[in-house]
């Protein structure tokens, strides 16, 4: 069931980059929703067709998307339609689409697709990860190296404070590039060493499928106290790694903040 998984995946990563470049260019209907993040019509339209899908395909699974969700099953197809909203409603393409299932609180298949360079990363468990059918993989830096680059994430209403602990690491290049799920493909692929991201309730939907391609590609995902999490529910922050940094990460993490 893995392959038909996978490629049914896939179908839905390649019609969500068909919808993201509809609206990219045109008045993308931008609105604010309680918690003062933008929701864009690409958003709502992706989200609505993965419902959609899934009904037809898998009508015992159930979907947690960003903006709306169905059922209830073991078997969760977990969804963040639009990554990188605020920049792609503002027509600067860095958004992607990332979907998971999460079987039993555990990411089995994943597929992120960056429409705008046309890259599909996709992993399934034990099986490797891939960019574009390309095996790929983590660096092996230091943070201090000076080819290494990371990512990081925050916001005014994070529970944690991301800044505190990225000045930590003074001899390290830190940059926000407007979507941690690109973000975290770019340790996927050994462009950057790691990403810090303060998400706690339903950023769920951001880390799931990173979870498993990072891993699959040789990184470490933990929450902000190095702990597995289930991807079927909120989550405590989350340190993507090249696996080589994570301790030293969390140390410093443990610093400002303790369970």
């Amino acid at each position: 069931m893995e392959e038909e998984y996978l490629k049914f995946a896939k179908e839905i990563a390649f019609k969500a980059g068909e919808i993201i470049k509809k609206y990219f260019n045109m008045e993308n209907g931008s609105t604010y929703k309680g918690d003062k993040t933008i929701v864009t019509l690409a958003d709502k339209e992706i989200n609505s067709y993965l419902i959609k899908r899934v009904k037809e395909k898998y009508p015992n699974h159930a979907v947690d998307g960003e903006e709306e969700s169905f059922g209830e099953s073991n078997h969760i197809w977990v969804c963040d339609p639009v990554d990188g909203t605020a920049m792609y409603a503002r027509h600067i393409p860095v958004a992607v689409f990332s979907l998971a299932l999460v079987v039993d609180g555990q990411t089995k298949i994943a597929a992120i697709y960056d429409a705008f360079t046309d890259s599909l990363y996709s992993a399934v468990k034990g099986e490797g990860a891939y960019k574009n059918n390309e095996k790929i993989n983590v660096n092996d830096y230091e943070l201090n190296d000076m080819k290494s680059v990371s990512n990081y994430e925050m916001w005014p209403t994070a529970e944690y404070n991301v800044y505190n602990i990225i000045k930590e690491f003074n001899k390290s290049y830190f940059v926000n590039i407007g979507s941690i799920i690109r973000g975290c493909m770019c340790v996927s692929t050994g462009d950057f060493t790691c990403s810090i991201f303060p998400g706690t309730g339903r950023k769920n939907c951001d880390m799931a499928a990173v979870k498993l391609i990072v891993e699959e590609a040789g990184g470490k995902v933990t929450n902000f106290f190095g702990e597995e999490e289930r991807y079927d529910r909120p989550i405590n922050g989350a340190v993507i790694s090249n696996g080589k940094v994570h301790d030293e990460i969390l140390k410093v993490i443990e610093k400002y903040y303790k369970k």
